[in-house]
């Protein structure tokens, strides 16, 4: 078996992690989609554009890093339907008062119990990558253009790239000095 089919399987297992990790009430509002291929330079392409015409730092540098990844997996918040607790953790003190309205990358306010959700699947999801010592990272960046592309629906979108090399391309990067 080739080593970038072995990361491919090491991709479909997080998704298999995330869709099977706990969630509020036992709702799933978790979605899940692997990358790889073509799709990952045509994501790294768009995140280079997304932070060059937005004027926002490290889209390019994170971009680089999908472009040497062997997989990414992409996690989200497929509906923003609050869990129904009255809970105030989403700014709102009922739930049927809190209405999302479209940010600069994401809705907002979110509930924050399925937040929790998205978090915990994404816990599962790198805990399964480092089982199989998969080098990996979570990235807002990767997320925040992959929903703009409509590469998968949902309220909030996360991404996480892999790789196997000899060096963690995602931990060990050059820093950029800040500009004056």
């Amino acid at each position: 078996m080739v080593l970038q089919e072995v990361m491919l399987m090491v991709a479909q297992l997080m998704a298999l992690s995330a869709r099977t990790a706990p969630k509020g009430l036992g709702q799933d509002y978790v979605g899940t989609r692997v990358l790889a291929g073509e799709e990952l330079t045509r994501l790294a392409d768009e995140m280079e554009r997304f932070g060059r015409e937005r004027g926002k730092g490290n889209f390019d540098r994170d971009a680089d890093n999908v472009r040497r990844s062997d997989a990414v997996l992409l996690i989200s918040l497929t509906e923003n339907k609050p869990l129904g607790l009255n809970c105030g953790a989403c700014g709102c003190s009922r739930c049927e008062d809190l209405k999302s309205h479209e940010g600069p990358e994401f809705p907002g306010p979110l509930c924050a119990w399925r937040l929790l959700d998205v978090g915990i699947a994404l816990g599962s999801a790198v805990k399964t990558a480092s089982l199989f010592n998969a080098d990996n990272r979570i990235m807002y960046r990767v997320g925040t253009v992959a929903r703009q592309m409509g590469l998968i629906q949902g309220a909030i979108v996360i991404g996480v790239p892999i790789s196997a090399t000899g060096k963690n391309i995602y931990f060990d990067r050059p820093v950029k000095p800040a500009k004056e």
